[in-house]
């Protein structure tokens, strides 16, 4: 698969066969003897029944044969394989069937969120597109990253701090699992807005320069994580364990916030020393 063009014909093929090939026959009280299944997963058979479509329909939507399912079939394939929110609105994207934003992706915070952002201080927060580029922030979050304004526009990007930045790169303890969730929202920011010649050249950059991203980039996993802790080793005050929230907008729906807040005593104790320095 390339990241050139959004081919979501074939995305679409190898997305239902892998999610397919992940259920496991037991929970649908199929047989699972060794015999009767040569391969991993339901059949084909299988899942056309339980979505009630032909078997022929199956077939040829996993051979990316030029077929555009109705959102009616779409719903009934994502309850077939039992898709967690995220993937289903991954399938509607890749068929074409969610309703799209009119608006062009964002390149500036809107100003009442550029000052929400501000106001949130003394929590670190800052603001991003689904290209993860960073529009605005606060002081907090200035001193708990990286002073943003001191990067070329173009660096001013979460996923490419985190490969690429020297200084950045090694803040997160668990790095593997940021990246994996970074690239889960791109992946499915990916399918959004097919449009997006900027969000493509990002993605073959990424993939072409670091061999973790590609390798996790071709899981296909598009489940972002908009809530949890994450452990960073901050080089002045050491290990911060801190909580982080990603807020979606109803008016401007192509912008994220994102709010860390401290997750215990010792973090909140250094997180205050950090942006009191």
């Amino acid at each position: 698969m390339t990241t050139r063009t959004v081919d979501r014909t074939q995305e679409l093929a190898a997305f239902l066969r892998t999610r397919r090939e992940r259920l496991d026959p037991r929970d649908f009280g199929l047989p699972t003897r060794r015999q009767t299944r040569r391969t991993p997963g339901l059949r084909r058979e299988e899942v056309a029944e339980l979505a009630g479509v032909s078997i022929d329909y199956v077939v040829r939507l996993e051979q990316a044969r030029g077929l555009r399912p109705s959102a009616d079939v779409v719903e009934a394939l994502a309850r077939a394989l039992r898709l967690v929110p995220d993937e289903r609105a991954y399938l509607f994207d890749l068929a074409g069937r969610r309703p799209r934003d009119a608006e062009r992706p964002a390149t500036a915070a809107a100003q009442p969120l550029a000052q929400l952002v501000t106001d949130l201080s003394p929590l670190p927060a800052m603001l991003m597109n689904h290209r993860y580029d960073i529009l605005a922030w606060n002081g907090e979050m200035a001193r708990l990253l990286l002073d943003f304004g001191t990067l070329p526009p173009w660096e001013r990007n979460s996923m490419w701090l985190c490969l690429a930045h020297p200084e950045t790169r090694e803040f997160y303890v668990d790095r593997e699992r940021v990246v994996r969730d970074g690239i889960a929202h791109l992946r499915a920011a990916w399918a959004a807005h097919p449009e997006d010649q900027v969000l493509l050249g990002l993605i073959s950059e990424f993939t072409g320069r670091d061999e973790r991203f590609a390798r996790l980039w071709a899981e296909g996993d598009v489940k972002a994580n908009s809530r949890g802790e994450k452990l960073m080793r901050h080089p002045e005050v050491g290990d911060i364990s801190l909580l982080f929230e990603v807020l979606k907008p109803l008016q401007d729906p192509d912008q994220l916030l994102v709010i860390y807040r401290a997750a215990d005593d010792g973090s909140r104790s250094a997180l205050g020393r950090l942006c009191a320095s």
